[in-house]
């Protein structure tokens, strides 16, 4: 799921809203209402980026469309509530590593059947690790509306004065150029920032590994040799004052631009615009690149939303339409012009809005990328990552032992919910 905060020099997306749901309950259940009016539920805040498609949808279709800007925090909770009473939305933006769950608790419509009859939803229209989010044992569930990936943030200039004319290009280079920024003169200077609130960043460089994270048998790894490997890797950036050991609550400003305190970050696509807009840099002083390749390979993580139908809605014909619309390439384009949310559909990407060349190395690292494992519980499993990594970095906990028992009591969680 895509969540937007500039902390430590890394985003991640925070929405405002609230009291979506009974105005939504009232009008799914209010019977003077029209059969022409629909309701989406759209994390993001407000619903300015979205209104004008909206409007063309009305205008083409003649059906209403109430949107309430959702939370992601409240997110989850909502929709659980909305499936246990069989009242919510027609139509709702998904996060990609919500679906399974969801899924479980019957609250998505099953349009494998949709799909099938229709050529502007066939998978291969739209990136691979995004389809592989909207499909659960076999069948689909909703369709990606737009995507992202994380990559590497750098400071061109500040990299230069450590010997690196480009970026790191593989895990020592990484730590290499990290650690020799953190040298320069100046307190609280550091190399690279590892987000300490991310769940999916230690997963992510695991798999650059060899991780495989969850085996055929549907156990989790955590305790491997590739994922142990890697958060003594990370946790050497902390125990060396490479990177800090907590979220120092800057502007990009202040971490990315100026002196540059945090000249390196892995984050994703909703930082070009903020960096461009509030770091005070030049362009020529910051770039973006790949991942650095692990022992196996550069993988990164495949986040983004995507379009699902609330299987209780009385609405299905209206709800599928208002899908069909917006998974439109021409749609995805405007959406991606209103929002800065990249287009889930590979076609879209030849418009000439997405020629920029920054915006172009994250095309390259999707085809690199893959989400999650999709499995019901991962978003409380990327929670309980959070605090195995704190004991790791910041209380120097035994890497083995800490992700022993993260492992066993994630196992546990699992088999108890099947």
């Amino acid at each position: 799921m895509d969540i937007k905060k500039v902390a430590i020099g890394v985003a991640v997306v925070v929405v405002a809203g609230g009291g979506f749901f009974a105005l939504n309950q009232a009008s799914n259940n209010d019977s003077g209402s029209s059969s022409k009016t629909i309701s989406f539920w759209y994390g993001g805040d407000g619903d300015t980026d979205i209104k004008p498609i909206i409007k063309e949808f009305t205008k083409e279709t003649g059906i209403n469309v109430k949107i309430q800007s959702v939370p992601w925090s409240q997110y989850n909770d909502k929709l659980l509530t909305a499936a246990a009473s069989k009242s919510g939305p027609d139509l709702m933006v998904m996060g990609t590593t919500s679906v399974p769950n969801f899924v479980s608790s019957k609250s998505l419509m099953d349009i494998s059947d949709i799909i099938k009859k229709d050529k502007n939803l066939q998978p291969n229209n739209f990136f691979k690790g995004n389809v592989a989010t909207t499909k659960v044992n076999g069948r689909y569930y909703g369709v990606p509306w737009y995507t992202e990936t994380r990559v590497l943030y750098y400071r061109k200039d500040l990299l230069k004065t450590v010997g690196y004319n480009e970026a790191p290009k593989n895990w020592n280079e990484l730590y290499d150029a990290a650690y020799k920024l953190s040298q320069r003169s100046g307190k609280d200077t550091y190399g690279f920032s590892i987000d300490q609130s991310e769940p999916t960043f230690g997963f992510m460089m695991a798999r650059q590994n060899g991780a495989t994270l969850l085996s055929k048998y549907g156990k989790t790894e955590f305790n491997q040799k590739p994922m142990v490997e890697t958060l003594d890797y990370l946790k050497k950036f902390v125990k060396n004052g490479v990177s800090p050991k907590e979220d120092l609550k800057l502007s990009i400003g202040e971490s990315f631009g100026n002196k540059g305190l945090l000249p390196m970050f892995v984050s994703g696509p909703w930082m070009v615009k903020s960096i461009e807009k509030d770091s005070g840099l030049k362009d020529s002083q910051w770039g973006v690149a790949q991942l650095p390749s692990g022992k196996d390979n550069n993988m990164s993580n495949t986040g983004g939303g995507d379009l699902a139908v609330f299987k209780y809605t009385s609405h299905k014909t209206e709800a599928v339409k208002l899908m069909k619309f917006l998974s439109k390439r021409e749609n995805q384009i405007k959406y991606y012009k209103n929002s800065n949310s990249l287009p889930a559909r590979k076609d879209a990407w030849n418009d000439k809005s997405l020629q920029n060349s920054k915006v172009q190395v994250i095309k390259k690292q999707l085809s690199s990328s893959q989400p999650m494992p999709l499995i019901k519980q991962w978003d409380q499993i990327g929670q309980n990552y959070i605090k195995a990594w704190e004991k790791i970095s910041v209380e120097n906990a035994d890497t083995q032992k800490t992700l022993d028992t993260f492992n066993d009591q994630t196992n546990k969680s699992i088999n108890k919910s099947k």
